[in-house]
């Protein structure tokens, strides 16, 4: 919206360079030195068009100060102190303008977005409900309330100023790539996608567009689709960083864990490193068995974020993997001074401390981990089983009966039940526990035949379901108790 006017006879452009050059001569008195408000107007036009705002604003105001101000040059007046980043004296410019003329709707639309500028966003909308008041059907009045309300976290109501404007406008250059971002914010992806894709229609080299579309169907699940999107972005913008780095997280997404660290790498071509990179490099290093270089990364985005749990928590399963089990325990337990309240790194520190042999502080961080997440049923078995290992065996049952509750379906809850009431020497439930594991994946009973050849006897009375390994029961049908 910020601009100067088309004249109806403007004059040829070798003209105007002259008509400027003899401007610059009276400015130093080798030339005369008037020049009617008409000129000066297409000098001020010249100026402004070659980014000379400086130099505009000193003919714009000269045209002010020889003769009657006209409502147009206050208007002009306040763009240019605008592109200067004068916002406050470009409203008083605004002000004067529609003191003398209060309908000028490209005057309050300017006020707005300098207004909008300055985080003021309540009092933009006001002007541009009075240009529409003015002319309902002004299409830059309701795109710029759009933003506005875009601004003020009213999605909905900003979506529909800028369909407003789409339906007076479709070839608008911004106001469907405005949309794209609304319809985003409001999880209508789909219309979103399309949006993007209007935008594209008209600009197929706007490279953000092709960005944000690639979000929006990352974020739908369509990976193959963004990572076409980030090409495309990519290759009209090749550093455009931001790009290359979703379009890592697409193919990580993927799996492609090789595509992800060329994207990764491209980013650190063209931005200094960064925590999150190095971090996501760690990741599809790990992914790949290159536990030695996932653990550089993961060193690298500490250094630079050290407040970076999860890459202290990425380090320590590098160097667990790596069979550094000391170095592994001091990453989890980083991880958890910045963030104890975080299950999964209660539950590493535990596995690494029962690895290390340190089993009083293995089952506190057992503990720990099921007080944060109660039903974590890994955490619960590693927890019975490490009270097995203690000399708990109440304990540990009192666990094993605890994720059974948690999976009533499981059957390897049931299997791993039957081994702690075995151990204690309880037959006849580890045997009732065996028969539930087998009833509940018939695939694992001649398995579990063969681990438990004492009990399987029993185990196998009142089994419901299919024929077992071991011969049928004489007198009872299969779903027999």
């Amino acid at each position: 919206m910020f601009d100067f006017d088309d004249f109806d006879e403007p004059t040829g452009r070798d003209g105007l360079r002259d008509l400027v050059e003899s401007y610059e001569q009276s400015l130093s008195g080798d030339a005369p030195s008037f020049f009617d408000s008409d000129a000066l107007e297409e000098i001020a036009t010249y100026y402004f068009e070659d980014a000379r705002y400086d130099d505009a604003l000193d003919v714009v105001d000269r045209q002010l100060s020889q003769g009657a101000p006209s409502s147009d040059t206050w208007m002009r007046r306040g763009v240019l102190l605008n592109h200067l980043d004068r916002h406050d004296e470009a409203l008083e410019a605004y002000d004067q303008a529609l003191q003398l003329n209060p309908v000028d709707t490209e005057t309050l639309i300017n006020r707005g977005v300098t207004l909008d500028t300055l985080g003021r966003a309540d009092e933009a909308l006001a002007d541009y409900e009075r240009a529409l008041d003015v002319d309902p059907f002004l299409g830059d009045a309701h795109f710029n309330r759009g933003i506005a309300l875009e601004k003020l976290g009213q999605y909905e109501a900003a979506a529909a100023a800028l369909e407003t404007c789409a339906e007076r406008d479709p070839e608008h250059p911004e106001v469907w790539y405005e949309l794209g971002y609304c319809y985003d914010q409001l999880e209508r992806l789909d219309e979103a996608v399309q949006a993007y894709d209007k935008q594209i229609d008209l600009d197929p080299y706007a490279h953000n567009a092709w960005y944000n579309r690639g979000i929006v169907l990352n974020r739908m699940g369509e990976y193959e689709k963004a990572v076409a999107s980030y090409d495309y972005a990519t290759l009209i913008l090749d550093g455009f960083a931001s790009a290359w780095y979703n379009r890592g997280n697409a193919l990580a997404n993927l799996g492609d864990h090789t595509g992800a660290i060329e994207s990764y790498l491209k980013v650190l071509e063209y931005e200094d490193g960064d925590a999150a990179t190095y971090y996501n490099l760690g990741i599809a290093y790990d992914e790949l068995g290159d536990h030695t270089t996932a653990a550089d990364y993961f060193r690298r985005a500490i250094h630079d974020d050290p407040s970076y749990a999860d890459a202290f928590y990425g380090l320590g399963c590098a160097l667990d993997s790596l069979n550094d089990g000391p170095g592994a325990l001091r990453a989890f337990t980083d991880a958890i001074a910045l963030e104890p309240n975080e299950a999964e790194f209660w539950h590493a520190r535990a596995d690494a401390e029962y690895n290390a042999g340190q089993l009083a502080e293995a089952l506190r961080s057992y503990m720990e981990t099921v007080r944060l997440d109660p039903r974590n049923t890994s955490a619960w078995l590693d927890l019975a089983e490490t009270r097995m290992e203690a000399g708990q065996p109440a304990e540990a049952l009192a666990a094993f009966a605890h994720v059974v509750r948690l999976e009533p379906e499981s059957s390897e809850a049931h299997l791993r039940q039957a081994w702690a009431l075995a151990s204690v020497g309880q037959r006849e439930n580890a045997a009732r526990s065996l028969r539930r594991a087998a009833e509940l994946d018939p695939d694992r009973a001649d398995e579990i035949r063969r681990a438990y050849p004492d009990l399987w006897p029993e185990a196998r009375r009142g089994f419901r379901g299919g024929n077992l390994p071991g011969g049928s029961l004489p007198g009872r049908s299969s779903d027999e108790r």
